[in-house]
């Protein structure tokens, strides 16, 4: 990792500042201990929600599950169940449908680390409520890749504007076309834009 922040750095100077003045990026480097069913439901969980609320609900959930995310538990969860742990009715089907994509083999979640990133974004955005957001985070933070840019995210968004002293927001296309020179590594990148609003 301090041989690609070395090269990021060179490549944006603004960003130099940011990477000397924060510890290492994790992400490939530390795997989280869960199964990718798991981090798929957390990522479901956390869209739109600040990351204590977040944290809390995903505990909840966990709870109602027996202590054990797996896909033939999640199933056997009533909506009222889910809403009172405070998961939205969209949330809670969106994640009933992870499960029974799951259960059905619809969609291989055990053997996804296996897939190009392409097609993971492609298989999972093809269930309901599962969008671009829920990808990336689950391709950054449970498998690692170093190369997905997550403009959807506002964090990003706000991280980048902050960093480079811009006056107006950014607009996702914008950014899109910005991250280009920082291929392969733009899951850094986006990682060093959230550091930068710490």
């Amino acid at each position: 990792m301090k041989r690609i922040t070395a090269e990021l750095s060179a490549r944006d100077k603004k960003f130099a500042r940011i990477i000397d003045a924060h510890p290492l990026c994790t992400i490939g480097r530390n795997p989280k201990p869960v199964t990718h069913f798991e981090s798929l439901v957390e990522s479901v969980i956390s869209q739109q929600l600040a990351v204590k609320a977040a944290e809390t609900i995903f505990l909840r959930v966990k709870k109602l599950a027996g202590g054990r995310i797996i896909p033939s538990r999640i199933v056997a969860i009533s909506e009222g169940q889910m809403r009172e742990a405070g998961v939205s009715g969209a949330k809670y089907k969106t994640i009933q449908g992870l499960a029974l994509a799951a259960i059905s083999k619809e969609i291989n979640i055990n053997k996804l680390h296996e897939e190009e990133d392409g097609e993971i974004f492609q298989k999972l955005t093809s269930l309901w409520g599962v969008g671009p957001w829920t990808v990336d985070m689950f391709m950054m933070f449970q498998l690692g890749r170093l190369d997905i840019w997550p403009t959807g995210d506002l964090g990003v968004r706000r991280g980048w504007e902050k960093i480079h002293s811009l006056s107006d927001e950014i607009a996702p296309k914008e950014l899109e076309v910005k991250g280009e020179k920082f291929r392969p590594y733009r899951s850094v990148i986006a990682w060093y834009c959230w550091r930068a609003l710490n």
